[in-house]
């Protein structure tokens, strides 16, 4: 009498069982890790970082991993509100950018996809986008919600104004101006428009500094004032701020240039 053998007693789909077992295990113990290292004690996240193992990878996950640190080191990602989002929630937001649109309704049900995602799901009858004709402003600042996940990180920036500073408010070690931007200069073609409104500057000189340049400019009232900065944007005063690291004039650069 012959023995019938089911599929599921083969050795070969034994095997593959067991493959499948230890791969589940060991997403699962990198789920702990990444749990561990992004400060997630909470169930309901620590279950979306094994789904989010299980579907880009234990080494794609991981590296997810050091790309949020090295976003939340540097200028960070904020919300909607602007709050800034901590080492979790910014491995969340990128791990969102990187799954399916599939798998995104299967670890984050009834969630709106993200910009990026949401892009992959228009119709492909939607009218292209004309890139004979400029892009304007309104459409460049778009682009921040698109593509927030991919931004890059800045490793050092500077802002060069030269102009007449007017009225110095002396605040004992800095003195401090504002100053208010003029028409823009030719741009290259293709570039959009920056607003018709000027951009504020509030500039912050030490004193020291300002010294150096102070009597230049009561000299001459043509005298400009070149300032070499780090800038800060504060959002709630719709102002960039520049802290001086180099300050001179025209006429100062001038007498240097004429004395070598």
């Amino acid at each position: 009498m012959s023995e019938t053998v089911s599929d599921a007693d083969s050795p070969a789909v034994a095997a593959a069982a067991e493959s499948a077992a230890g791969t589940a295990a060991a997403e699962a113990a990198v789920a702990e890790e990444i749990a561990a290292q992004l400060g997630e004690p909470d169930p309901g996240p620590r279950a979306q970082l094994r789904q989010i193992v299980a579907a880009l990878g234990i080494e794609t996950a991981r590296a997810l991993v050091a790309e949020a640190r090295q976003l939340e080191a540097g200028a960070g990602i904020s919300t909607k509100d602007g709050r800034r989002r901590t080492l979790g929630g910014v491995f969340f937001f990128l791990a969102r950018g990187r799954v399916s649109p599939e798998q995104h309704k299967r670890i984050w049900p009834g969630a709106q996809l993200p910009g990026r995602l949401q892009a992959i799901k228009r119709p492909a009858t939607a009218p292209p986008m004309d890139r004979r004709r400029p892009l304007t402003w309104t459409e460049a600042t778009r682009l921040l919600s698109i593509e927030t996940g991919c931004q890059g990180v800045v490793m050092s920036a500077k802002i060069t104004l030269v102009g007449q500073p007017g009225k110095m408010i002396d605040k004992g070690k800095v003195v401090v101006a504002v100053m208010k931007g003029g028409d823009p200069p030719t741009l290259p073609k293709g570039l959009p428009e920056p607003p018709a409104e000027p951009t504020v500057y509030l500039v912050f000189i030490a004193r020291k500094q300002w010294q150096k340049v102070a009597a230049a400019l009561e000299r001459d009232e043509n005298d400009r004032l070149i300032i070499e900065g780090y800038p800060a944007l504060d959002k709630k005063l719709g102002v960039v701020g520049v802290l001086a690291q180099s300050v001179t004039t025209t006429g100062l650069q001038a007498a240097k240039r004429a004395a070598g």
